[in-house]
């Protein structure tokens, strides 16, 4: 899994029909800092995130274990909205 700033949505009228219903998130990793990266990632969103929320994702075969994504062409998904985290006791992040 990894950390997230959602930053974004795709809309795409043609698509496989296995991904109809499924919402697309614009993704820029975030460090462990909060730092935001330059690496965008779309994912299928199983959660409903919205824009300006950190959540964590994942990526390959593991993005197809979910019930939203089961058996479907996913290699990222959004499993999970953060409420906070924090490193060697220091809060990084609270919503």
């Amino acid at each position: 899994m990894k950390i997230a700033l959602v930053v974004g949505t795709v809309v795409a009228s043609q698509k496989e029909p296995n991904l109809e219903g499924s919402r697309l998130l614009i993704l820029k990793n975030v460090t462990i800092d909060a730092q935001v990266q330059s690496e965008y990632v779309v994912a299928v969103d199983a959660v409903g995130a919205g824009a300006g929320e950190y959540v964590l994702y994942a990526g390959g075969s593991s993005a197809r274990q979910t019930e939203a994504t089961h058996n479907r062409p996913v290699d990222a998904v959004v499993m999970a909205i953060v409420d906070s985290w924090e490193v060697g006791g220091v809060e990084k992040y609270k919503k």
